[in-house]
């Protein structure tokens, strides 16, 4: 994105990353920069939910910053440990339903999209695992490997090289329609759950009172490269659909999200740390 908007607007872009504390380290840099539009925050879901998984959030996502643009979305991947015998979503949902002391979930960070869409299917699959958290998305993928933990939801990206090369079993994607990177894989509607669907999604933003024409240009600006880098594939390779928004819409995304965010953490007992 970075460099797609270096060619479109002929502006040096740098891009800085800094993590750390659930993403708030980026996060709090973005929101006491200067609202100018010359700093801005590119980050994924789990972003609009610090309230919610942080005990002391330095901020609240919806109200000190400015949503700019939402510029992609993609679907998660359910993986199994591949001794297990199931092959389809409806088949792990009736042993965990059988066995429930038996079935761990790993869960990589608290709030992200994985943790969210594992608590939704677990919700609408009438299921308790054990929640198993971990550091990050490959500590828990290669005890998902090992056979130390059961299921895996999380970014399709990241575990499909271990689902390839059959290290882990792949089950059934997020989205309401199957991946182009995974085409065999059904999604979790075709399993069972009609009414299934969770996706990762990221989107910039900007400190809390840029003035509204510098938004408005920057939405138009990242809303041309999304669609540049949907028409040559770029973000294709990355299992990424690209997402196309107005500011308005964005911002009435966010809140959708958060609510139901919000909503799956509370009826799991979830407790910020």
């Amino acid at each position: 994105m970075g460099e797609q908007l270096r060619k479109q607007l002929g502006v040096t872009v740098i891009v800085e990353n800094r993590t750390g504390a659930s993403g708030t380290l980026g996060g709090r840099f973005v929101q006491t920069a200067p609202a100018d539009g010359y700093t801005l925050l590119f980050s994924a879901a789990t972003h609009v939910l610090a309230k919610q998984v942080l005990a002391n959030a330095p901020y609240d996502p919806q109200t000190d910053f400015a949503p700019v643009a939402r510029v992609g979305e993609a679907p998660l991947m359910l993986v199994i440990a591949p001794q297990l015998p199931q092959q389809k979503v409806n088949e792990v949902l009736t042993a965990a339903r059988q066995q429930p002391e038996k079935w761990t979930a790993g869960i990589p960070a608290a709030g992200a999209p994985s943790h969210l869409a594992t608590l939704l299917l677990a919700k609408q699959g009438n299921v308790k695992f054990t929640f198993i958290p971990y550091k990050g998305t490959q500590p828990a993928l290669v005890d998902v490997a090992g056979g130390h933990v059961s299921v895996l939801l999380d970014s399709m990206i990241s575990v499909l090289p271990l689902a390839k090369a059959g290290r882990v079993k792949p089950i059934a994607i997020t989205s309401k329609n199957r991946s182009a990177l995974a085409p065999d894989v059904p999604t979790v509607r075709e399993s069972g759950i009609p009414n299934f669907s969770y996706v990762s999604w990221y989107g910039v933003w900007a400190p809390k009172g840029m003035p509204a024409d510098r938004v408005t240009f920057l939405n138009t600006a990242i809303n041309a490269a999304t669609t540049e880098l949907g028409k040559s594939g770029t973000f294709a390779s990355l299992g990424i659909d690209p997402v196309t928004e107005s500011v308005e819409q964005f911002r009435q995304y966010i809140a959708a999200d958060v609510a139901q965010g919000s909503e799956l953490l509370k009826s799991a007992g979830f407790k910020p740390e």
